[in-house]
C-alpha cells in the first residue's frame, strides 16, 4: 500500500502549468513544510521539505486558493522517478501526488501567522478565532438557549 498523509505549510505560492493537448491539464507543484515530532541534538533542521505535485482540479484548486505560508493537509502517494539534466547526470527524484488536500486551519488563523496589509480593516467585534464577541446577559435574548 502506498499512502501519504501530511500536514504543513506551503514554503511558496504553487506553480502550475498546463499541459498541452486539446484537454489541457493543470499541474501543480508545491513544497511544504512538515515539522518533525522529535528532535535529536544533533538536529539542526526542525522540518522536512516535501515536494508535491497536483494535477487536475486539484492543480486548479491549489493556482487558485493556496498562497505561501498556508498551512494545508494533504493524502496521496509516493511517486519516485528519474531524469538526465542538462549536464548528462542523473537527477532522483521523489514526489507526493496529491489525491487529496484541504485546509488545515481557518483563514482568520491563517491570517495571523502570514503578512497581512495595514491598510485592511479587522472586522468589528471579532475575536481571534472568528466569531463574533457576545456581551454578557444578553443569553436570555438568544433564541436558541
Amino acid at each position: 500500500m502506498n499512502k501519504v498523509i501530511l500536514m504543513g505549510r506551503l514554503t511558496r505560492d504553487p506553480e502550475v502549468r498546463y499541459s498541452q493537448g486539446e484537454q489541457s491539464t493543470a499541474v501543480a507543484r508545491y513544497t511544504i513544510a512538515v515539522d518533525r515530532r522529535f528532535k535529536r541534538d544533533s538536529d539542526t533542521q526542525t522540518a522536512d521539505f516535501i515536494g508535491c505535485v497536483a494535477f487536475g482540479r486539484q492543480g486548479e484548486f491549489a493556482e487558485k486558493y493556496f498562497r505561501k505560508g498556508t498551512k494545508i493537509a494533504i493524502t496521496g502517494r509516493i511517486q519516485t522517478g528519474s531524469y538526465t539534466n542538462k549536464d548528462g547526470q542523473r537527477v532522483y527524484t521523489t514526489d507526493v501526488v496529491v489525491e487529496e488536500q484541504e485546509f488545515a486551519e481557518s483563514k482568520a488563523a491563517s491570517a495571523e501567522n502570514s503578512f497581512q496589509p495595514a491598510d485592511r480593516p479587522s472586522p468589528n467585534n471579532a475575536i481571534g478565532d472568528g466569531f463574533m464577541n457576545i456581551p454578557d446577559g444578553i443569553d436570555e435574548e438568544l433564541p436558541f438557549n
